[in-house]
């Protein structure tokens, strides 16, 4: 009970899901299998060390002291290894269980040997005291053999993705079904399937759940009124076998000899259900498969060329209006990625890879997926098909937020890198642009072109700060707001913004508390959803901003979010313009999704919104309607017992006082040609600069007792030792030295680290020569 998680799962959007946290490469595995041994490893390291104090001959002391210290550092990767692969599969393990706690069903999440790693809410309601540290040990007290049941369902999903069978039990009728959610991790889900006595209007036909031997697993009420009673073989019932499908046999039941027709669906594992038409019926006439209108499953009689023959009700309402006699099967469905009439066609040869496919209905009032399971039957000589259909919907909803997951946190990793590596580019090309511009004046003819390079630099670094405000790793200076001063001060650039043929309304809350928020971010949110409404209206229209205070009693639910209760300060920005259309309304967030023509919108503009208002801590949705307008809704949490908020004009920061190079500074930097800027730039203004291309060197250089450094300046991710360890190293000899901390990640990202490091400023990627310089001379004075 103790080894798998039964608690509060963190938000999946709070994860960064390593690639390989459920695939482990071939070097992760061998290191988990080795790290078993791990005591043999180091009884033998040790073992060879003995022997090499104890041996007379130099070269073999030598080489027993080498295998020993090599069998050490190899006993230390794989520690690393099997740890770092151990903490990604948590990682991964809790995104998984954001999407399956709140199933209604019982989802269990186990490795590839059967142990329990996590359980939802519905599994530990219903097994409670049940619940074993494996998926076998726990459904012992529900079926019979759940351990051949669990192997045989997981070796079906490692060959085809997902896996299910159903199982009669004391309590009724179950459905075990397994997904692989990885080489080594899979999905479990035990659903309920309704009895069909009582549920189902109309009579109901008599079944027999038939095994490999013609053991009877399982009569209905129906079929044991007409045996007399409960049988266990089927010889039992039947004189003659085995028993074809299709044809009339005699059944020896409670009224003597009785003559019924037989159709057989396959119920997978071997398995067959017989379904016995009511007493008295001698022949099926040629419409006749409408006595299986009250099946309690959805199914379809198809042709081998596709048309639909026939269907019973529970079909009719899942499929909708569409579905008539003989309308082609592909009419209906779509997903197959092949014709379906060649998977038609393979399944009456007996050719197909796999009889069941997950396939999308064509309706057109909401999206449902199915499980279409074909069986081949045989009437009168002539070949049919028996689709069995399964709402899928749910599951794969489930699967597409997953995927979502997956593939929303793949997105901000690599914006997150990507950035980072850009950052260093444009320090570069930014910073040599200001070193040329201090050689030229405006009336030199290349000063124009240094100036376009300039701000045409300056512009992709504002495109790599909405990278980083997409992947929530942008350095965010949060303080005490009032919506109703920062829209003020907004109101005047967001009407230069709307134009003239749009009219900007503001609508306050009377009393509106204070939230705390990055003021230059929170306005860049509000003006990309000002310019979305404006385009929204290209015959003009009214934009309104509203903002209200807001207290929720209970959690919002919506949007697969829910917002705990509290209270909370919501801004409203609608328009009036054409809508987003229902199927394109989920995927406006998302980096590079644009409704605009090309040219009109790099899809940077929402995204960049919601990871900023994610980063805030507050919650961001969207309504719309087509052709009656959007409107996006923003929650931020109120800030608590705040101090009365007093506006103030915005003010340049203060320039240092006193003269540049008075001071000896130690430059360490990674990337060449940003050490060659900033060092080139503090030189000319006085300063002395040593250079060092990593930590390691650094720490060389300070060897020296006799230099007198005053300022490290140093960048925080490198190869090897990192900026903070470093300076943590050197600070211990030298404690008075201040320090600058460069980096194209965001100081969030080792804020913590920074604070414990007395003396220290950080100063992000790109900067200019000016920033650089100033900074410096911060420091110093």
């Amino acid at each position: 009970m103790g080894r798998f998680n039964t608690g509060v799962i963190p938000p999946a959007g709070s994860l960064n899901l390593p690639r390989s946290a459920l695939t482990p490469s071939r070097l992760t595995r061998f290191a988990l299998q080795a790290q078993r041994r791990l005591g043999t490893l180091v009884l033998i390291a040790v073992l060879f060390g003995v022997l090499a104090l104890a041996s007379p001959d130099l070269l073999a002391r030598q080489a027993l002291f080498a295998a020993s210290a090599a069998l050490i550092v190899l006993c230390g990767v794989l520690v690393l290894l099997a740890r770092r692969h151990r903490r990604r599969n948590a990682q991964a393990l809790s995104v998984l269980n954001e999407f399956t706690d709140r199933d209604a069903s019982p989802t269990f999440v186990t490795d590839g040997e059967g142990d329990v790693l996590s359980v939802n809410l519905a599994a530990r309601k219903r097994f409670d005291k049940d619940l074993e540290e494996t998926i076998t040990g726990t459904l012992q007290t529900t079926v019979a053999n759940p351990g051949g049941i669990v192997f045989r369902l997981k070796t079906r999903a490692d060959l085809e993705g997902s896996a299910r069978e159903d199982m009669v039990t004391r309590k009724g009728h179950i459905r075990l079904a397994v997904h692989q959610a990885g080489t080594d991790t899979y999905i479990w889900r035990l659903e309920d399937v309704p009895a069909s006595a009582g549920t189902q209007e109309g009579p109901v036909l008599p079944m027999i759940l038939v095994g490999r031997t013609n053991a009877v697993l399982y009569m209905n009420d129906q079929a044991r009124r007409l045996a007399g009673g409960r049988v266990r073989t089927l010889d039992r019932l039947f004189d003659r076998l085995p028993v074809i499908p299709g044809t009339v046999c005699d059944l020896t039941g409670a009224d003597g000899t009785t003559r019924v027709l037989v159709s057989e669906v396959e119920a997978g594992a071997g398995r067959r259900a017989l379904f016995l038409l009511p007493p008295g019926s001698e022949m099926m006439p040629r419409d006749g498969w409408e006595v299986f209108q009250d099946l309690p499953v959805p199914l379809l009689k198809v042709s081998p060329e596709g048309e639909i023959e026939a269907y019973n009700r529970l079909s009719a309402g899942l499929i909708g209006n569409t579905l008539t006699d003989k309308v082609h099967l592909s009419d209906l469905m779509e997903g197959l990625g092949r014709p379906i009439t060649d998977w038609l066609k393979e399944t009456v040869a007996g050719r197909a890879a796999q009889q069941s496919e997950f396939l999308r209905l064509k309706r057109t009032d909401k999206e449902v997926f199915v499980q279409v399971t074909l069986n081949r039957v045989t009437e009168e000589g002539r070949p049919a098909l028996i689709a069995v259909l399964n709402d899928a919907t749910e599951l794969k909803s489930l699967e597409a937020q997953f995927v979502q997951s997956q593939k929303m946190q793949a997105i901000g990793q690599l914006a997150g890198g990507v950035a980072h590596d850009f950052n260093n580019l444009l320090t570069a090309i930014s910073g040599h642009c200001d070193l040329l511009l201090l050689r030229h004046d405006q009336g030199d003819p290349d000063f124009s072109d240094l100036v376009q390079i300039n701000q045409n630099a300056n512009r992709a670094a504002a495109l790599v700060g909405q990278l980083l405000a997409f992947s929530r790793k942008q350095t965010l200076r949060p303080e005490t707001l009032d919506m109703r001063d920062t829209l003020a001060d907004l109101t005047h650039l967001l009407n230069r913004l709307v134009g003239e043929k749009v009219m900007l309304t503001l609508s306050h809350d009377p009393v509106l508390h204070p939230i705390r928020a990055d003021k230059r971010q929170l306005e860049q949110v509000l003006m990309n959803l000002v310019v979305n409404a404006r385009d929204a209206m290209p015959q003009g229209g009214e934009i309104r901003i509203i903002t209200e205070c807001t207290d929720l009693t209970e959690p919002l639910e919506r949007d697969r979010v829910s917002v705990p209760p509290g209270k909370y300060v919501t801004v409203q920005v609608a328009d009036d313009g054409v809508g987003i259309a229902p199927d394109k309304l989920q995927k406006v967030f998302e980096p590079f999704f644009t409704t605009k023509r090309t040219g009109e919108g790099t899809g940077l503009g929402l995204s960049t919104a919601y990871g900023i208002i994610k980063q805030t801590g507050g919650y961001i949705f969207v309504d719309s309607t087509l052709g009656a307008g959007t409107c996006f809704t923003l929650y931020f949490p109120v800030l608590e017992e705040a101090e009365p908020i007093t506006p103030q004009p915005r003010k340049s920061a203060a320039k240092p006082s006193g003269k540049h190079g008075d001071g000896v500074i130690l430059l360490v930097e990674d990337e060449a040609p940003v050490r060659a800027f900033a060092s080139r730039a503090l030189r000319l203004r006085g300063y002395t600069v040593l250079e060092a291309d990593s930590a390691e060197a650094a720490l060389k250089t300070l060897e020296d007792e006799s230099l007198n450094i005053d300022v490290f300046v140093t960048d925080v991710v490198m190869p090897g030792m990192d900026g903070p360890s470093w300076v943590r190293e050197a600070l211990k000899e030298r404690p008075g030295v201040r320090v600058v901390f460069v980096s194209g990640y965001a100081e969030d990202s080792f804020g913590e680290t920074q604070m414990k490091i007395p003396n220290s400023v950080f100063l992000p990627k790109p900067f200019s020569l000016s920033d650089l310089t100033d900074t410096v001379h911060e420091q110093l004075h």
